[in-house]
């Protein structure tokens, strides 16, 4: 069976991550299948080892990838500077080894020498100050994928919320909603949903901006003008699009499990409720992407870094996640190289008997 080498990034050293991924490895089941390289400091991995206090767990340190091995723990060193640890609080030396960690993985990631990246939280704005020029990890993997769109995607089981629009202030959401960008999440989260997921015509729920869709005009005109003929043109491509609906009756409901995805058009419409649902094991998947990246759908959590009580669980999520999505998508360019033939009734067989 093939070992999938997935690459994981630390993000804020300060924070949860290097925590997280340590208590998720820990467990030596994970690594059947899988080969996880941590690209780190070794000092500064160490420090989160022994706060842990696993006395059975170790890193296989390693300097260059190709020294990586299977069913171990790899860590692979990205920079040989002694950072301080200050556990719980954003500093210099904890932006520049989180922007250093993504920036070897993603490397990696573009030359083919791991197959998919599982990043830890970063702090969006502490990084900034160490050159990191994007809103988060989603815009910075678009970009170095040279995709001109992507889609942010919260993963739970079989609950799937994508937004239209990300990390932006509220103010300006309804000034870049338009045709083409709500097309455009709608076609990625299509082309997602079936590539990445293995659902065959999959359905997918679009919410509205205002309050109840809307209410016919009554609360805002985003809806008519805007949500609704896209939904319309969606339907044309051949896509099974539904709505608008109102975010607080579609999540308040049951409504919401009888659709494999979920397009809100802001940021905290989607995750709000997303999040209530799903917060200990949810998943941030970038859609759209030539490669697969994954995330826990939580932040740093300074307020409870150092304290060894933070939980692994989404993270351990986004390693099964990153793992599933890179079979589906080999299992699907396989089925699509290699089409079944199609099947004739009696019928068209006797009819083509005749023709010859």
């Amino acid at each position: 069976m093939e070992s999938i080498k997935v690459g994981i990034s630390t993000g804020d050293t300060n924070g949860i991550g290097l925590e997280t991924i340590i208590k998720v490895f820990s467990d030596s089941r994970m690594n059947e299948g899988l080969t996880p390289i941590i690209y780190g400091n070794f000092e500064v991995a160490k420090i989160h080892r022994k706060m842990l206090d696993l006395k059975d767990f170790s890193f296989h340190r390693i300097e260059n990838i190709d020294d990586a091995l299977d069913k171990k723990v790899n860590l692979l060193k990205v920079s040989d500077e002694k950072f301080e640890v200050e556990f719980g609080k954003p500093t210099k030396d904890s932006a520049t080894c989180s922007l250093e960690s993504l920036e070897a993985a993603v490397a990696d990631l573009a030359a083919n020498k791991i197959d998919v990246l599982v990043t830890a939280p970063i702090d969006k704005d502490n990084i900034s100050k160490a050159g990191f020029k994007f809103p988060g990890h989603t815009e910075y993997l678009s970009e170095m994928s040279n995709v001109e769109d992507s889609l942010m995607l919260l993963v739970n089981n079989g609950l799937r919320v994508g937004v239209v629009t990300g990390h932006v202030p509220l103010k300006e959401v309804s000034g870049l909603l338009s045709k083409e960008s709500i097309l455009s999440k709608l076609r990625i989260m299509n082309e997602s949903l079936e590539k990445d997921f293995g659902i065959r015509k999959p359905r997918i729920a679009v919410l509205g901006l205002n309050p109840h869709a809307g209410d016919n005009g009554l609360l805002g005109s985003e809806e008519n003008e805007i949500i609704r003929p896209c939904i319309r043109e969606a339907e044309e491509e051949g896509m099974t699009v539904f709505g608008p609906y109102g975010a607080d009756g579609l999540f308040g409901s049951d409504n919401f499990k009888n659709f494999d995805g979920i397009l809100a058009m802001y940021h905290d419409q989607g995750l709000a409720p997303f999040k209530a649902m799903a917060f200990e094991d949810g998943v941030n998947f970038t859609a759209g992407l030539p490669i697969v990246r994954t995330s826990p759908d939580h932040g740093t959590a300074f307020g409870i870094a150092g304290k060894g009580i933070a939980s692994e669980s989404s993270l351990r999520q986004a390693v099964f996640l990153a793992k599933d999505i890179y079979l589906n998508r080999k299992l699907h360019k396989e089925i699509s190289a290699n089409p079944l033939p199609v099947q004739r009734n009696k019928k068209d067989r006797e009819r083509s008997s005749y023709d010859n």
